[in-house]
């Protein structure tokens, strides 16, 4: 964030209709197809990990949220996560700290004492300063989408399935 101060507010604070603007400016109008949408379903956003920066002018510059989803085992058993994303940042205010302003916000929001892995679909180089890795390949979407960009992060990944499908947590 450049150096005029900016403010982080509850995601639960905005207008609903200025979150959708930004989204759609930030991904564009059909993102609702996108596979990250596939995998959270219609699950409700995760209040308390979910976020958005205002610039100095109190103007809308970018938002994170998390949604509860689950990784499905060959045997039916569901293993919850947090899905990271939409991390949402106007295009022309990129590259100026909003996006990792919002990471780090909601990466202390987390509860150390039950520390769910998460998981996201987005860059590597980028997300991978944030502790991000590439999720196993058995790992399965639903939609299209590209093993390499499914990332996690949690505090020991090895305990998870090496197979599964990702969907929204049902719990």
């Amino acid at each position: 964030m450049t150096g005029a101060i900016s403010t982080l507010i509850p995601y639960a604070e905005l207008d609903p209709a200025l979150a959708e603007q930004l989204l759609d400016r930030a991904f564009g109008p059909n993102r609702h197809g996108r596979t990250a949408y596939l995998i959270r379903g219609d699950a409700e956003y995760l209040p308390a990990l979910s976020f958005a920066v205002l610039d100095a002018e109190d103007y809308l510059v970018g938002t994170i949220q998390a949604f509860p989803v689950a990784l499905a085992d060959p045997e039916g058993r569901a293993h919850p996560m947090i899905m990271v994303g939409p991390v949402a940042v106007l295009p022309e205010r990129q590259d100026q700290g909003y996006g990792r302003a919002l990471m780090a916000a909601q990466a202390s929001a987390l509860d150390p004492q039950a520390p769910l892995p998460q998981v996201l679909i987005g860059d590597a180089p980028y997300y991978g300063r944030f502790g991000f890795t590439e999720a196993p390949r058995g790992w399965h979407c639903p939609g299209p989408w590209d093993p390499a960009r499914l990332l996690i992060r949690g505090a020991n990944p090895a305990v998870l399935p090496r197979e599964g499908m990702l969907g929204p947590w049902r719990g």
